[in-house]
């Protein structure tokens, strides 16, 4: 390409200087298509629009590393609310269906509130599918947790899909449909009908459904922002994996016990609570450690999700059992404690916070890596510092 009237382009030297990094690390955006270069008639070496140059100035964090801000125009995290798409997740949780919100999420495109469920449509299920992932869950030891059994079966569902490299946003929405409804299916339990959440529920518990508490989970743990298991399913994205590898990458970061974990950590303390509030606030404090289920990094007063879910426990003795311990420390409920309490008071199975948190992130993942596919490829390269030996 060649630059008209390119008195005003700049040169690599002051493109590096205005975005401080070596002259190196331009030819690295040019590499990635973060910048284009253009030639002068007449003139030796590259040249820059100064436009594009002050667009990748404003949304990088640190050009030294090559590590992007990640524009999205999916989650808002401001003044303890969460939004989607400009829309407030109590909201969404409370008025409007799982399947309604994943369309939001995935297609930006708001249902008529009038549209009736479509659950079986968002959700579908093949018997084929159903019949693989059953197989592949049954590799597992018989004590592995429902997340092990997920992993396994997006592995090997992946493998049979022919398709999987189809990047288009159709083709990526409709597997992402028929993978999340094909796993809750397959899970080992009886298969209940309806939403997502009415058909989960057999799975996590044998008490009555109450499908409407585990549709507004679903909703509320959807996504949560740039967390460090949506990271990594973004990076995936955009290295151009498919949607299996996408949602194998954020399941492999949600297994650390920082984060997929804290639903199952939450459980036990509480647990312990029911039994002494006191002393079992006391014993965690003792360790030094933080006070599982309360506080937030983001939060700085509540966190709407836990006051949404909550809230439709009503006056069960679970919610008795977090007022006794929050009135003795500062900080207050989050996400993870509120699904725990759900966990006590329906009697799911112990590992059943982890598989709904990774089911409900599955959501959310999908609509991030939809958002990469129509970002610059390759754009995520940390510059390492090499800090060993030399000869």
């Amino acid at each position: 390409m060649t630059a008209e009237g390119d008195e005003n382009y700049l040169t690599t030297a002051e493109v590096a200087r205005r975005l401080r990094v070596k002259p190196e690390t331009i030819y690295a955006y040019v590499s990635r298509g973060l910048l284009t270069s253009v030639r002068a008639r007449g003139r030796r070496g590259s040249l820059f629009s100064p436009t594009e140059v002050d667009r990748l100035a404003s949304r990088s964090v640190d050009h030294s590393g090559v590590v992007e801000r990640i524009e999205s125009e999916l989650t808002l995290l401001q003044n303890d609310e969460l939004y989607y798409r400009g829309h407030s997740a109590r909201e969404l949780a409370t008025s409007w269906t799982l399947e309604q919100v994943a369309d939001l999420l995935w297609t930006a495109q708001p249902p008529a509130r009038s549209t009736p469920n479509t659950a079986g449509a968002v959700f579908g299920v093949e018997r084929e599918g159903v019949q693989l992932a059953q197989a592949a869950m049954g590799v597992v030891p018989e004590g592995a947790r429902l997340t092990d059994r997920l992993r396994v079966a997006v592995a090997v569902l992946g493998a049979a899909d022919p398709l999987r490299f189809d990047l288009s946003a159709q083709s990526v929405t409709a597997a992402a449909g028929r993978l999340i409804g094909t796993l809750v299916t397959a899970l080992p339990g009886d298969m209940g009908s309806g939403t997502l959440g009415a058909r989960l529920w057999p799975k996590l518990s044998g008490e009555a459904p109450r499908a409407e508490v585990l549709d507004a989970a679903l909703i509320l743990l959807a996504d949560h922002g740039l967390a460090v298991s949506t990271v990594a399913a973004r990076v995936a994205a955009s290295a151009r994996a498919n949607l299996y590898a996408v949602i194998s990458a954020g399941l492999g970061a949600l297994d650390g016990q920082y984060h997929g974990a804290a639903p199952t950590l939450a459980y036990e303390f509480l647990r312990r609570a029911q039994q002494d509030p006191l002393k079992a606030l006391s014993d965690q404090l003792r360790t030094g450690e933080p006070i599982p289920g309360f506080g937030h990094r983001i939060y700085q007063h509540r966190d709407p999700r836990a006051e949404v879910l909550l809230g439709l426990l009503g006056d069960h003795p679970i919610v008795g059992t977090i007022a006794a311990v929050a009135e003795r420390t500062p900080t207050f409920p989050n996400s993870d404690l509120a699904i725990a309490a759900i966990m006590h008071a329906y009697d799911f199975r112990p590992d059943a916070g982890d598989a709904l948190f990774a089911i409900a992130r599955m959501i959310g993942w999908t609509a991030h890596a939809l958002e990469e596919y129509a970002a610059p490829a390759l754009r995520f390269r940390a510059m390492g510092v090499y800090t060993g030996q030399t000869t």
